[in-house]
Formats: C-alpha cells, sequence, structure tokens
C-alpha cells in the first residue's frame, strides 16, 4: 500500500507572458518506510516534487494522496495543519531560531504541535516536551550541547539539531531538500548515517532531494527526475553510507 500517491501531477508557473512547466505529467507512488532520494540537477523539478508531497505548494492538476487522504484540494489553513503533523522538514541552511538553544529549538516545535501519546492524542505537557526533546538530541548524539546555541556549534551539529526536530514531532513523513549541501565531507556523510539509522529504527518514510548522484546509492528508490518528468525510478539495495565519495 502506497504512503504516497501523486497521479498525474503536472505543475506550472507564470512568470510573465511565458508559462513555465516545473513538473509535466508526473505519477508516483512510494511505499512505507523508505529511504527516497530525489536526484537531478538544478531545474529540474526535483525541488517543486518534495514541495508539492510536503504541501508546499499545489499541484496545476492531477491528485496527491498522503496516508490515502487527497489533500490536493487543501486550502492554505489545511495545508499548513497537514505539513505541522505529518511532515518533519530538514533543510540545507539548517533554519534553527538563532536566539534558542539546540533545546529550545525543538522545544519550539513541540510547543505547536505537541507530544505524540499512546491513545493517539498529543499532550501540550512541559515536563514531556522538555524530556522528548532531550531524547530526540540525544538520539542525534547533542546530549552535552544541549544548552548550546546554533553559533556555538558547528554546521553538521546544528543539522543533527534539524533533525531531532523534524523527527520530535513523530511525523510519517521526513523530507530534506540538499541536507548536505551546506556541510563538508566528514560531516555531510555522518549527516546521511545518521538519517539512514533513524529510517531503519524508526520506519519514517525519507525524502531527499539532491543533486549528488553518490548520495542516490544509499537509497530504497531512486527517482531521477529531468524537465519535470521522471526518468528513473529504481529501487534497489542500498549501500552503506561509508561507501560514498564526493
Amino acid at each position: 500500500m502506497s504512503l504516497i500517491s501523486l497521479q498525474s501531477i503536472s505543475k506550472h508557473y507564470q512568470m510573465g507572458e511565458i508559462q513555465v512547466t516545473a513538473i509535466q505529467n508526473l505519477t508516483l507512488d512510494i511505499e512505507p518506510g523508505k529511504f527516497v532520494v530525489l536526484l537531478g540537477p538544478s531545474g529540474s523539478g526535483k525541488t517543486t516534487l518534495l514541495n508539492l508531497i510536503s504541501s508546499i505548494d499545489v499541484p496545476s492538476s492531477g491528485t496527491i494522496q498522503i496516508e490515502n487522504v487527497d489533500i490536493t484540494f487543501l486550502n492554505r489553513k489545511q495545508r499548513a495543519q497537514f505539513r505541522r503533523h505529518k511532515i518533519g522538514f530538514i533543510f540545507q541552511f539548517f533554519n534553527l531560531l538563532p536566539t534558542l538553544t539546540a533545546l529550545e529549538n525543538v522545544e519550539f516545535v513541540l510547543d505547536l504541535v505537541g507530544v505524540s501519546t499512546e491513545n493517539n492524542k498529543r499532550t501540550f505537557n512541559r515536563k514531556t516536551i522538555r524530556e522528548v526533546a532531550t531524547i530526540w538530541l540525544t538520539d542525534v548524539g547533542l546530549e552535552d550541547r544541549l544548552n548550546h546555541f546554533p553559533s556555538q556549534l558547528s554546521g553538521g551539529e546544528q543539522q543533527r539539531v534539524a533533525i531531532a526536530r523534524a523527527l520530535a514531532k513523530d511525523p510519517p513523513i521526513v523530507v530534506a531538500d540538499e541536507p548536505t549541501g551546506n556541510l563538508d565531507y566528514v560531516s555531510g556523510v555522518a549527516v546521511l548515517k545518521l538519517m539512514k539509522k533513524l529510517n531503519k529504527e524508526t520506519n519514517k518514510t525519507f525524502i531527499i532531494a539532491t543533486h549528488n548522484r553518490q548520495i542516490s546509492k544509499i537509497a530504497d528508490l531512486v527517482v531521477a527526475v529531468q524537465m519535470g518528468e521522471i526518468s528513473l525510478f529504481e529501487q534497489k539495495q542500498p549501500e552503506n553510507v561509508e561507501n560514498l565519495i564526493w
């Protein structure tokens, strides 16, 4: 059963008198728990595709279903609510709040969405929020950096905070747009290794948009995008992160 189903999706943008087609009649199904790489150069449509999956943008035509719910025609408020609970975001430039510590950055998101409980409800208890934020930062190896501000953290450490923040709210889908693009090789490999580990442990679906062909080697599913269309759809046995060289 598909977690994400895109059927005959197209996305057009109007630039003056010119209509630009970013995605053209694209159909894609993604199963739960997969580690997916959307691969393509700048301008290929991969980021647009990521934005459609995460409901940042809406298609010009076609339908999008997430967990068997049609999100195609949700209004802006409904899409924001959907993203809040269903999508965890990891960005190239981290997007941490500079005046908050690592712990407070994760808590900030949980203050908005609450913490999942066993009865499928959410609690906004402050003690529980702090406990969950601390657990996730510990899971990404930052237990000794909880009270450090972003300016006091390395790029790799900031991205680990962003990963903890994305996963702490317990979304079924985690999307990452060029998550290693602002990191050196060593930090980038460490972040990818962490994401693979969390993908396996949590069974959450990870979708990474990147131009780096090497990263596609560690994917369960590679979707190469060229001129708004899928040029390659490959399900395969992923390689070890340690084998990546770029």
